[in-house]
């Protein structure tokens, strides 16, 4: 089972969105975020990188106008 970490906009600790994450979907704008028990985040937003090797995730935030 792969397992990753989401970050927002880089790779920084601090930036950590959810760990243990199982499922990522892309609907309507929104990268929706599930993790192992089932919880969910939903950031505006779209996919920027997805490396399942190294466990990480980067969404890219949108900006409001």
């Amino acid at each position: 089972m792969c397992l990753s970490t989401v970050y927002k906009n880089k790779l920084s600790p601090e930036t950590i969105v959810m760990k243990n994450v199982m499922k990522v979907e892309c609907r309507e704008g929104m990268v929706i975020l599930t993790d192992l028990m089932e919880r969910q985040v939903a950031i505006e937003g779209q996919l920027q990188e997805a490396n399942l090797v190294d466990g990480f995730v980067i969404v890219k935030e949108s900006i409001p106008a």
